[in-house]
């Protein structure tokens, strides 16, 4: 009975695993503002969940933003970042996510 119910809950957790979703590296090389937040230069991962776009730093912090996700009929090959400079701070415009179909585009 206690292996069964051991072997039910590994098959859960992994299920969850491969719910998450995918996330993408992007780096940042200057301080920018995607949609509502504010990034300081680094290495971010990058997951979009629906309408909800997360970066994560390299010190576990999260920080979230609305985003407006749309598909390009083939895979981009590269994940780029789409900016414009303003005073000092980009502003990102979209992010193309390499491997996939999906663009993400920041509102001001």
């Amino acid at each position: 009975m206690k292996k069964t119910s051991f072997i039910v809950s590994v098959l859960a957790l992994s299920s969850f695993a491969f719910a998450s979703g995918k996330s993408y590296e992007v780096t940042i090389s200057k301080p920018s503002k995607a949609g509502s937040v504010q990034l300081v230069p680094g290495t971010y991962k990058l997951k979009v969940d629906g309408d909800k776009a997360t970066f994560t730093d390299t010190k576990h912090h999260d920080f979230s933003t609305s985003v407006k996700v749309e598909n390009a009929p083939k895979k981009f090959q590269y994940t780029a970042v789409d900016s414009t400079e303003t005073g000092g701070t980009d502003l990102v415009h979209s992010i193309t996510l390499g491997g996939s179909t999906t663009k993400v585009e920041f509102g001001e």
